[in-house]
C-alpha cells in the first residue's frame, strides 16, 4: 500500500483575499495530488487550513499571507498575538511562505513609504519594497506577465521548449521591490536610517535543517518592463537607461514574494509551482 503524506498549507484569515487563495490552492492541489497518483509509491494529501490564531498556525508546514491592507494585517496579527509566531514561521524554522502585494511588504525586511509606527513588518526577504508603488487604487492595471519560472516548470512537465502563455497580472496599490539589500546578521541597520522607512527585527534559524532552508541570495523571479525609474540589484543603483523593469517577484532561500495577486485569477499555475516547492522542501526538512 502506498505510504500517505499530509502537508498542511495555511493562509493568513485576518483581512484580505484568503478565500481566492484557498479556492486557487484547491485546483493546484487536486492537479498535484493527480500527478502524485500516477508517478509515485507515495500518495500526496494537502490540508488547505484558514489561520486566525497561533494553534492553527502551528499546525501549517507552509503558509500563504494573501493581498489586502498590510497595516491592517500587522495590526491585527499582533492583537492575535501572532506577529512574534510568524516571525518565528518564517525566519527561525524557515518554513516555505508567499506573500503576495500585501503579503510581499509584510515578509520584506524595509518598507519605505511609511511612518515610523504605523507598519510592523515579520521580514524574510532581504529587500526594501515601495508601497503603493504603482499609485492608488484607482490607478490599479492588468499587465501580460513573462515569468521564467512558470516556463521552466511548463517545459519540464510538458517536455517542450515552447514559452507557455504569459501570467495576467492584477496590480492593486501594489508594491515593488526598490532594492535588493545586503544579507546581514542581524536587523538591516543602514535602513533605519532611510526617512519613512520601517525594518523588521532580527531573528536567526533554529536548527541546521532550517538553515538549509536559508539563503543570501535574493532571485529576481519577475519583472514588468518599462515601468521603472530606478531599481537596484545588490544594492547598487541603475538607470532607467539601462531598460531595468520593475521588480515585482522574488525568492529567498523558503520565501517567496509578488507585487501581484495570483488569487484574483483564475490561473492556478503560480499557486501549483509553489505547491511543488512546498513539497520538496517538506520532503528535505524530512531527512
Amino acid at each position: 500500500m502506498p505510504n500517505p503524506t499530509t502537508i498542511t498549507v495555511g493562509v493568513l484569515a485576518l483581512q484580505g483575499a484568503f478565500l481566492e487563495h484557498l479556492n486557487l490552492l484547491r485546483r493546484a492541489a487536486t492537479q498535484l495530488q493527480s500527478q502524485s497518483d500516477s508517478t509515485s509509491q507515495d500518495e500526496l494529501h494537502f490540508d488547505l487550513i484558514q489561520v486566525r490564531n497561533v494553534a492553527q498556525l502551528s499546525k501549517c508546514d507552509a503558509l500563504i499571507i494573501p493581498g489586502g491592507e498590510s497595516t491592517t494585517m500587522s495590526l491585527v496579527a499582533a492583537q492575535s498575538g501572532l506577529l512574534e509566531p510568524l516571525r518565528e514561521f518564517v525566519k527561525v524554522h524557515r518554513k516555505p511562505t508567499w506573500g503576495t502585494c500585501a503579503g510581499l511588504i509584510l515578509l520584506a525586511e524595509a518598507a519605505n513609504a511609511t511612518k515610523k509606527g504605523g507598519q510592523e513588518l515579520i521580514g524574510g526577504l532581504d529587500v526594501r519594497v515601495n508601497r503603493n508603488h504603482f499609485g492608488r487604487q484607482v490607478e490599479s492595471f492588468q499587465a501580460d506577465l513573462d515569468l521564467p519560472f512558470l516556463n521552466e516548470a511548463a517545459n519540464q512537465t510538458n517536455g517542450s521548449s515552447s514559452s507557455p502563455a504569459p501570467f495576467q497580472g492584477i496590480f492593486i496599490r501594489a508594491p515593488v521591490v526598490e532594492k535588493i539589500l545586503p544579507n546581514v546578521d542581524g536587523i538591516q541597520k543602514d535602513e533605519q536610517q532611510v526617512a519613512e522607512t520601517v525594518v523588521a527585527p532580527s531573528k536567526s534559524a533554529k536548527d541546521d535543517r532550517a538553515r538549509l532552508a536559508m539563503s543570501s541570495t535574493v532571485e529576481i523571479m519577475g519583472k514588468l518592463p518599462g515601468r521603472v525609474r530606478k531599481a537596484s540589484t545588490g544594492g547598487e543603483e541603475v538607470s532607467a537607461g539601462d531598460e531595468v523593469g520593475d521588480i515585482i517577484a522574488v525568492q529567498q532561500g523558503n520565501v517567496f514574494g509578488t507585487s501581484f495577486h495570483p488569487e484574483l485569477t483564475a490561473d492556478a499555475r503560480i499557486h501549483v509551482w509553489w505547491l511543488n516547492r512546498v513539497v520538496e522542501s517538506t520532503d528535505r526538512m524530512a531527512v
